[in-house]
């Protein structure tokens, strides 16, 4: 009679997986299957899913996390199935996985990405996963994979590397989960350089076992001895891993035995006072190394990082550091300013960014309610994308193709007219989602379109965007003035018989600091013909003897100005046309305010009877005439928070005041009024276009009465 088989030793991560999954039927009908199936020549997809399994037992990784890993090695469960009998979870977090595992590829050549694409790499990653266990798993899955790769050829073990120390190794690193990252980097520095890491591990002459054994040992001793002394204080400790020796070893220049922190405890007391007295436990214990003791409680270092540092001689004789810090300055160490992560990778980092970091690496370290918290929404505030050469592209959330276009490159934004993404056509609206490929479709010569602004039809989400298409358009504005404006110009000219006469003198006679803003101001309007003739007249001498006595006998009035015929009478500002200079002006005789001066081509004028314009009479701004001058200027814009504001700080950049504003608000646009000083109206130009600029303007220009 034959005996039968010895039974097959079940996996360690099968254990946890019955234990935390027992309570579910359907977990306990699949365990069966998985069993079954490793005991029977397992198939490779299997034997992976098994072995990242076994690393997330070590984490003590959830039932969801588990599933997740191992159905899809079971081809017979379609997504229909995994969602009816395990839920939307589960089948969330193959999902998840999907999509991390297809941006992998990208990183594969990391050595040639700056650094700037690696973090967009990480923060791609972060953001694609709705469900943080789902990052989990795939730091667990190339833990696995690294692994493996003993027998693998040179190649894939270099490549599987360089993505390691690129990607996961610094995102396990941000999310606190320490046990990964040493593994990770010292797998990795094992196959980039094997022969140095095979000399620093000679150099430690001790297992990783041994190390770690010894350091559990002399946390007992130093433990018993805080508790003795009746301070209550929690002793942690863990080995250095070998890259983190040669990287030390590295950066400070050191040789391997002048390392003081190769082994390390870490003393975490209730207040200030509790680590002082801890630090002369530690050197009652063992002796002091000299020179090797920081006080960073009573002098921080620069990104407040606070604690206590300090290296003995520990049992055996072997150098032992020991860190001594409150529970406070650990989580300020952790999560704040002076986080672990930021020190090691040497980056300044971004607040925003920070903060969502120092949340994950929390709700890491609460394994039991990971499967309650969802962290997806952290990344609610961005998308990223892929350029067709996979470089990643952060947008903000709600991008569109145009948006990824002016991203790229402002002329591709103008000459947009069309976007595949995932080699699909999409029209130019569709909002973009994770780790999609966008590539655009262009034409060589173009401008953007209007409705591009239109917010209701959703083209643009970027402030960049809309700013470089309301660019665009006021700078296609300006050009038409520019050319319509020199028409006029032209046209007078000719009328006046002086085409001979320089643009740039013109332009200085009437207060421009150059020929194209003068034919940017008559395009608009700013300048009229009547100016331009008055800028021929005395120099061709065309004046009657009449006005030249008349010219004679001006003086100048209370004002400055000069009003032909008229002997030291007041004059005051028309408040309907506000005129500055070099406009045209005309003076009208007042019963009772003496001369109130208007603009030339000021609608009242215009409008007077013949009886009252016998009252008017010829007027000139004089010689000697200074500001500033009042004058109106209307803006209309799309309405935002803000708006306000950036239009006055737009008008102090031009260094001109104030004096009055009014705002009227219908649906989606505003339209202001301001009264502002100027000292002619070339300012009033700068004015202008400093205001077109700010983002939401429509329009801004003169107010004409």
């Amino acid at each position: 009679m034959m005996s039968a088989a010895p039974p097959v030793s079940e996996p360690r991560w099968l254990a946890h997986y019955r234990a935390i999954g027992a309570s579910s039927p359907i977990v306990a009908s699949f365990l069966k299957q998985v069993s079954n199936e490793l005991n029977d020549n397992p198939p490779p997809r299997l034997t992976s899913a098994s072995a990242t399994a076994e690393v997330l037992a070590e984490v003590h990784a959830d039932a969801d996390s588990f599933s997740a890993i191992l159905l899809p090695a079971f081809p017979s469960w379609d997504r229909e199935q995994v969602e009816a009998e395990f839920g939307t979870n589960v089948l969330n977090l193959i999902d998840g996985l999907k999509r991390i595992r297809a941006i992998e590829s990208l990183s594969d050549e990391g050595a040639a990405l700056g650094a700037q694409q690696l973090e967009s790499l990480r923060k791609m990653l972060l953001a694609m996963a709705q469900d943080m266990r789902v990052v989990l798993i795939k730091l667990a899955e190339q833990v696995s994979a690294m692994r493996s790769l003993t027998h693998a050829t040179t190649g894939a073990q270099r490549r599987a590397a360089q993505l390691t120390f690129n990607l996961y190794a610094p995102l396990a690193n941000r999310l606190g989960v320490w046990q990964f990252k040493w593994e990770l980097e010292d797998l990795a520095f094992r196959f980039l350089e094997p022969e140095t890491y095979q000399r620093v591990a000679g150099l430690l002459d001790e297992r990783r076992g041994d190390r770690e054994s010894y350091i559990e040992r002399v946390g007992i001793i130093l433990r018993d001895a805080i508790n003795a002394e009746g301070l209550r204080a929690e002793v942690q400790g863990r080995p250095k891993h070998i890259h983190s020796i040669y990287r030390k070893m590295q950066e400070k220049k050191l040789a391997f035995d002048e390392l003081y922190d190769v082994r390390a405890l870490r003393v975490l007391t209730d207040d200030v006072r509790d680590c002082y007295t801890a630090l002369g436990v530690v050197h009652n214990l063992w002796q002091p190394i000299p020179g090797e003791f920081d006080d960073y409680i009573a002098q921080p270092k620069g990104n407040h990082y606070r604690s206590l540092h300090t290296a003995v001689i520990g049992p055996e004789g072997r150098t032992l550091e020991v860190q001594i810090r409150t529970h406070d300055m650990h989580r300020e160490s952790e999560f704040g300013v002076a986080a672990h992560w930021r020190y090691k990778e040497g980056g300044k980092g971004d607040r925003k960014y920070d903060a969502k970091i120092a949340w994950l690496r929390q709700v890491l370290n609460w394994r039991d309610e990971i499967s309650q918290k969802r962290s997806g929404e952290l990344f609610q505030d961005s998308v990223y994308v892929l350029t067709p050469q996979g470089q990643v592209v952060d947008l903000p959330r709600g991008a569109t193709p145009v948006d990824f276009a002016y991203h790229v490159h402002t002329d591709l934004g103008h000459r947009c007219r069309g976007a595949k993404v995932d080699g699909a056509i999409v029209p130019l609206n569709y909002v973009l989602q994770n780790a999609q490929h966008v590539e655009i479709i262009s034409t060589k010569q173009g401008g953007p379109s209007r409705d591009w602004l239109n917010t209701n039809l959703g083209y643009l989400a970027s402030h960049r965007g809309i700013a470089k298409v309301r660019q665009w358009f006021n700078h296609q504005e300006l050009t038409a003035a520019i050319a319509n404006g020199r028409a006029v110009l032209e046209k007078e000219m000719q009328r006046a018989g002086k085409t001979g006469v320089a643009l740039e003198e013109i332009a200085v006679k009437l207060s421009y600091p150059g020929v194209n803003e003068l034919f940017a101001a008559i395009g608009h309007g700013e300048i009229t013909a009547r100016q331009i003739q008055q800028v021929f007249v005395p120099e061709v001498g065309e004046v009657s003897e009449a006005s030249v006595t008349h010219t004679a006998k001006a003086l100048t009035t209370s004002s400055g100005i000069l009003v032909l015929g008229v002997n030291n009478i007041a004059t005051v500002m028309a408040k309907c046309c506000k005129p500055a200079p070099p406009e045209a002006i005309v003076g009208f005789v007042t019963k009772a305010r003496g001369v109130m001066v208007h603009r030339a081509d000021c609608g009242n004028m215009l409008r007077l009877d013949e009886a009252r314009r016998e009252r008017m009479m010829p007027a000139d701004w004089g010689r000697n005439m200074v500001g500033p001058f009042a004058v109106d200027i209307a803006v209309e814009a799309e309405d935002r928070s803000g708006l306000l504001r950036d239009i006055s700080d737009a008008m102090a950049r031009e260094h001109v005041n104030v004096t009055a504003a009014n705002t009227l608000t219908r649906g989606a646009y505003a339209t202001m009024l301001f009264t502002v000083e100027i000292p002619d109206l070339a300012k009033l130009q700068l004015t202008l276009q400093s205001v077109r600029n700010v983002a939401g303007v429509v329009r801004a220009s003169r107010k004409r009465n």
